[in-house]
């Protein structure tokens, strides 16, 4: 096979990221990566149960005589809105729902958690970023050329996650991350939304409003709330039960008459945007091979059935023009603009100012604490918002 188009021999990721490296047996260190890590990072017996009733007693123990257990975000997907009926309905958790609405809430998604917070009787918080900042900070991003065009998005729910819980004096988020349908990551592949010093440094190279609202956190903030406060402890709770995303999709159809949205992450329309179109056209990588080689790993999907689903396009043309005309027309971008954004050369993220060299550091710390303290809290990746 030729080397320019390489697919692991186990999963369906190929080499369009370069710290992808094969095995002499064609295995790529992603999903070999996964598979060592899997049985310290996902339970579904026994051993699942009794993590999970730890987790509910300690929650309802710390929980008591205060208005809420646990915070939960809901973006209106699957993970979060499954991780809500799974700690409200079946474990009886109080929870306080956060949402961060960025403007680019798909209808389905609405949908999805005004049924849930009905239903599930939640107080929601929910955080509104003035758009005309978000739209300054999502064009400088593209003007940027860089791979995460997330980041705006993400790094607001970061930093109000942090802030709410603050607010409310809440210890502990219940996250919808799940090692089932999320465990296989190239090295390097990204770039973290926490850093906010990088984002105000994009805006302020590329924007043009002076945003005095939009949440951004800084380093010196995040070690306070993280290493100093240590205000949350992060738990993923559906690493302890048998995780199934369609067999969730079923159900939450069935309970709430919850509506799908399509693709991963696509109750954002902008996200739903930079998956299908931007990242594939940019820098040629499909991210639904992230998905479908956790699946492999979970032993819930074939390699084949997952190479005839990676065969098929992303998107149909006629989608993807009407996708890149409604995000162009709400950005307040002509269509061919926002098409030379996508075909400008990518820059990495590192041409621009950061604050990876702290959180290098607090990494480093945290192997340190681990070993000799305690500790209560986790860190929030961008993946920590569903």
């Amino acid at each position: 096979m030729d080397n320019a188009s390489r697919v692991c021999s186990f999963c369906v990721m190929d080499n369009s990221n370069p710290s992808i490296v094969f095995d002499a047996n064609g295995q790529c260190n992603c999903c070999r990566d996964a598979l060592n890590r899997k049985p310290h990072e996902w339970w579904t017996g026994p051993e699942g149960d009794i993590r999970m009733r730890r987790l509910i007693a300690t929650l309802k123990e710390e929980g008591a005589g205060k208005p809420y257990d646990a915070m939960v975000g809901l973006s209106g997907g699957i993970d979060s809105a499954f991780l809500a009926h799974l700690a409200a309905r079946k474990h009886g958790l109080r929870l306080l729902a956060v949402h961060v609405d960025g403007g680019w809430n798909s209808e389905p998604a609405v949908h999805n958690i005004e049924i849930l917070v009905r239903k599930l009787d939640l107080d929601l918080h929910t955080y509104v970023i003035e758009w005309q900042e978000m739209r300054d900070l999502q064009i400088a991003f593209m003007k940027a050329s860089v791979l995460n065009q997330d980041i705006p998005q993400d790094h607001a729910f970061f930093s109000t996650l942090y802030r709410t819980a603050a607010k409310f004096g809440i210890r502990h988020f219940l996250s919808g991350v799940n090692f089932a349908s999320e465990s296989v990551i190239p090295r390097g592949f990204g770039y973290p939304s926490i850093d906010g010093t990088h984002a105000s440094a994009i805006q302020k190279r590329f924007g043009s409003l002076k945003l005095t609202t939009y949440p951004f956190m800084s380093p010196f903030e995040y070690i306070w709330l993280t290493r100093v406060r240590r205000q949350l402890t992060i738990h993923r709770p559906l690493n302890y039960i048998d995780y199934n995303k369609e067999e969730a999709r079923t159900e939450l159809q069935r309970e709430y008459g919850w509506r799908d949205y399509g693709g991963k992450h696509s109750e954002s329309r902008f996200t739903k945007f930079y998956q299908d179109i931007y990242l594939p056209r940019k820098f040629n990588f499909d991210k639904r091979r992230l998905h479908l080689s956790s699946l492999i790993v979970a032993g819930q999907m074939t390699r084949e059935e997952a190479l005839r689903e990676i065969s098929t396009p992303i998107i149909s043309v006629q989608d993807a023009r009407r996708e890149a005309k409604f995000v162009a027309k709400k950005l307040g971008l002509k269509p061919e603009e926002l098409q030379s954004y996508i075909e400008a050369p990518p820059v990495p993220h590192s041409n621009f100012p950061n604050g990876m060299w702290l959180h290098k550091a607090l990494l480093r710390l945290r192997k340190v604490t681990r070993i000799l303290l305690p500790s209560r809290s986790a860190t929030v990746e961008a993946a920590d918002v569903d």
